[in-house]
């Protein structure tokens, strides 16, 4: 599994699933630290613009999105395994209604040290206001909401020590993303929310537990030449049922439905049930594909 690197920052909380996922494979990885905010010169490249972190990057394939990337090292490294019945639908939970109401709380108590460039950026992003006003008056709703979601973790405990069954999987990193992204933001009030919930408790310090395999830091510039000098591999098969009937080889774009909706270009490679392959050819890095998955996002015609 030699080549996997991750462009993320320490306190992505999307990449610290990505991050607990080798953790459980056993992996070793490379890690390039990206910036938080716009620029990203060393990122953006290998994306076609894309900007969301993390990024997964295996030679001259581009991974965008946790979805995709969790997926594919389920398929390079199925042992042991983590996907288990419900488990995908329990991670677009976690990724967006429990993360929904976690930002509201965090930024309605750290909004006002937060910088006026991270604000801009964020904006930019999400294309709204980064209002911290009105966070802050979110926040007192969205705390019973999120204690709410928590609770349904403990319930999903009382079985066994994993959400997944009698092994972590998952289902488990999900769900562990918001307790981890409020945890380091705001200990005390995460402290406070999970009061009364011994068994998510327990299970929070286990995910911690499993750790994020042997990590080595390489530069951006290491990822861009490891891109130029490998060719893509070989795709998934095109699904020629797909609903949207685009054939391969067709001129299209890809972009998130909810935010940082950067429109990516290129040519279609494969459609999938679960993702989308388009290809890029830039003097800089010759060709790349770049996967997406398909819940989140919509594609289309250039």
């Amino acid at each position: 599994m030699a080549g996997m690197i991750l462009h993320h920052y320490d306190t992505s909380p999307f990449s610290e699933k990505v991050r607990l996922m080798f953790g459980l494979k056993g992996l070793a990885w490379d890690s390039v630290q990206a910036p938080v905010i716009m620029p990203k010169p060393e990122l953006t490249p290998l994306t076609g613009g894309y900007r969301r972190i993390p990024v997964l990057q295996i030679g001259a394939d581009i991974y965008c999105d946790t979805q995709v990337i969790l997926a594919e090292i389920e398929r390079r490294a199925p042992k042991p395994p983590t996907v288990r019945g419900a488990a995908w639908a329990v991670n677009f939970w976690a990724d967006r209604l429990f993360f929904g109401v976690t930002v509201p709380i965090i930024f309605g108590e750290l909004g006002d040290a937060t910088s006026r460039e991270f604000i801009e950026d964020r904006e930019k992003l999400s294309g709204r206001p980064f209002d911290i006003a009105a966070m802050k008056a979110a926040a007192g709703v969205m705390r019973p909401q999120w204690r709410a979601q928590a609770a349904w973790i403990e319930e999903g405990l009382a079985h066994g020590a994993w959400l997944d069954g009698e092994a972590a999987g998952l289902s488990d990193i999900a769900a562990y993303m918001n307790l981890w992204f409020l945890g380091r933001s705001l200990p005390t009030v995460a402290y406070g929310l999970l009061a009364g919930l011994p068994r998510t408790q327990a299970w929070r310090d286990r995910v911690a537990a499993i750790g994020h395999g042997t990590r080595r830091e390489i530069t951006g510039a290491e990822a861009l030449q490891a891109a130029h000098d490998a060719e893509p591999a070989q795709p998934p098969t095109h699904d020629h049922a797909d609903p949207l009937a685009l054939a391969s080889g067709a001129a299209v774009v890809v972009a998130a439905d909810d935010y940082g909706r950067d429109a990516v270009a290129g040519t279609l490679v494969a459609a999938t049930p679960d993702r989308v392959v388009i290809a890029r050819l830039t003097p800089e890095l010759g060709r790349t594909h770049i996967h997406f998955p398909r819940a989140g996002y919509r594609v289309g015609k250039a």
